[in-house]
């Protein structure tokens, strides 16, 4: 009897010691509004974390549909990482769906990553509905541009430190492992587009500029009459005539946008329309952040030479 009561005893006191520790060894529950975030959490968090994405990038993050399926991801969530600058506001409703503490807004585990990012295309006057879809904090499609993922990944070191502090050394590890694999690319991506450099381009919508104004290209129009607002006859005869006289060779098109309309338009002009990478996922091969960035130098550099 003493001896199976020791074997009882000393049973306990292993799973005692095995219960801390296992929860110890608990990943982070992460959830990213949308696939670039994702993938970047994932570089920074490495195998702390468990992350997914409540879009796909194949879609207009604009007009993202809350559904039960977000909200069940969102109850679990230890932190919830968010593009803000008004890109992902919806996430707000899924948030009040979940009734999870941890990520409602000035909670420690809601990562905001628009923090210290310069925006560009701020408007200078008051923002109505007959602009069409225009941010009144600027534009928020920044995370196409390679050269600010240094703030983006910081971001993320902080938000996720604050809920996981003893793992900040870690973080920040896999941080500058990530940015010097991305400062390889950097270089090898800057000369691929110098030739390019100056080269005039026509956007579908106008998400592209950050990923154009690193690289030296220049948007001069959308095919968009509005952001947002599809294109009048009218206003694609502006185009047509303005692409002609600039020398335009190319039109970027999102994976949801009407292709066969830009290549209408290309054909027109004798440009090609492109179908641009707007997010880890918006094409096939750009699983993955650098991948993604990768995709769209090489195919403008390729189709502007």
């Amino acid at each position: 009897m003493r001896r199976l009561t020791f074997i009882a005893g000393a049973t306990l006191v292993a799973l005692g010691l095995l219960i801390p520790s296992a929860q110890a060894a608990r990943k982070l529950r992460v959830v990213a509004t949308i696939p670039d975030l994702k993938s970047l959490v994932e570089a920074v968090g490495g195998d702390l974390v468990e992350v997914d994405s409540l879009t796909r990038g194949t879609q207009n993050f604009h007009e993202a549909e809350v559904r039960p399926s977000m909200m069940l991801k969102l109850r679990r969530a230890d932190a919830l990482v968010e593009n803000g600058a008004d890109l992902d506001a919806w996430a707000d409703v899924a948030v009040l769906g979940a009734n999870n503490s941890n990520i409602v807004r000035g909670a420690a585990g809601r990562i905001e990553i628009s923090r210290g990012i310069p925006l560009l295309e701020v408007p200078s006057v008051r923002v109505d509905r007959s602009m069409g879809d225009v941010h009144p904090l600027g534009n928020p499609h920044f995370s196409l541009d390679p050269g600010l993922a240094p703030i983006i990944t910081q971001n993320i070191v902080d938000g996720l430190a604050r809920i996981s502090a003893d793992d900040r050394q870690a973080f920040e590890r896999n941080r500058q492992a990530f940015l010097a694999r991305l400062d390889r690319e950097m270089e090898r991506w800057m000369k691929l587009m110098a030739p390019a450099r100056g080269a005039k381009v026509v956007a579908y919508h106008p998400d592209v500029i950050y990923f154009l104004t690193r690289f030296g290209l220049v948007q001069v129009a959308t095919l968009e009459d509005r952001p947002g607002i599809p294109p009048s006859p009218q206003h694609l005869v502006q185009i047509i005539r303005l692409m002609k006289a600039d020398g335009v060779k190319v039109i970027l098109v999102e994976p949801w946008n009407d292709f066969k309309l830009a290549q209408r338009v290309a054909d027109e002009t004798g440009a090609k329309a492109l179908v641009f990478a707007t997010a880890v996922g918006a094409v096939k091969g750009a699983d993955n952040y650098i991948a993604a960035i990768d995709h769209n130098v090489n195919t403008l550099a390729e189709a502007l030479k």
